[in-house]
């Protein structure tokens, strides 16, 4: 099994702020809080995590 890189949000902070991680996963795009790594994640498709950026862009 690969390992999966999680990559943090590039404009999070190391002081403790809001963080975003992604990751490729199997399929899919995982999200998840980067203080809370065993915490919860969402499991997002490719499609669905372009429409998202996008959204959030505007």
């Amino acid at each position: 099994m690969a390992t999966r890189v999680w990559r943090k949000a590039s404009r999070s902070t190391a002081q403790g702020g809001d963080c975003v991680e992604v990751a490729r996963l199997s399929g899919f795009i995982g999200v998840r809080d980067s203080q809370a790594p065993d915490g919860p994640r969402l499991h997002i498709t490719p499609d669905a995590f372009r429409a998202l950026i996008t959204a959030l862009k505007r």
